[in-house]
């Protein structure tokens, strides 16, 4: 009886060190948690004397409900930003700014063929700016998108 009992002990605690691993693993792999935990972000236009707007597009939802606008905007000493203003996304892990050579529209398996990487996404809510290397030519590029590298989905994007 001892040992009947010693051995389901045994096995209930395997199932539950099991459990635990499996929990973790999500924890840390999906982060499920960001989906109840907004990053903020309210960046101001970046300075200069004069700044002027090459190109403007309303976000597109594509694997997650998205709204705001991108602007590719340029100041007067010649740098260029992607911007988004009123910008609002579910949060997710590895989250990239993306310039893409494919469509808004998509497909959605297109828009990390050809693209730039212009860094994490500051914030699923929020304005913010991303700087556009100097050697890159924007007539190359047809959208911005927000990419999430962990899964390789769009959660959108915005025609340039």
């Amino acid at each position: 009886m001892r040992r009947r009992l010693l051995r389901h002990r045994r096995l209930v605690g395997a199932v539950a060190l099991g459990g635990v691993a499996i929990a973790a693993f999500v924890l840390a792999y999906f982060e499920p948690q960001k989906l109840f935990v907004d990053d903020k972000v309210a960046e101001a236009v970046p300075v200069a004397t004069a700044v002027r707007t090459l190109s403007a597009g309303m976000f597109r939802s594509h694997e997650h409900a998205t709204a705001g606008r991108a602007l590719v905007i340029a100041t007067a000493g010649g740098r260029r930003y992607v911007r988004f203003e009123d910008f609002e996304t579910s949060n997710g892990p590895a989250l990239k700014v993306y310039l893409s050579a494919a469509s808004a529209s998509g497909p959605g398996d297109r828009f990390d063929d050809r693209f730039v990487d212009l860094g994490d996404l500051k914030g699923n809510v929020g304005s913010q700016n991303y700087a556009i290397p100097a050697d890159v030519r924007l007539d190359g590029y047809r959208s911005v998108v927000v990419w999430c590298k962990r899964f390789s989905v769009a959660f959108a994007a915005a025609p340039l």
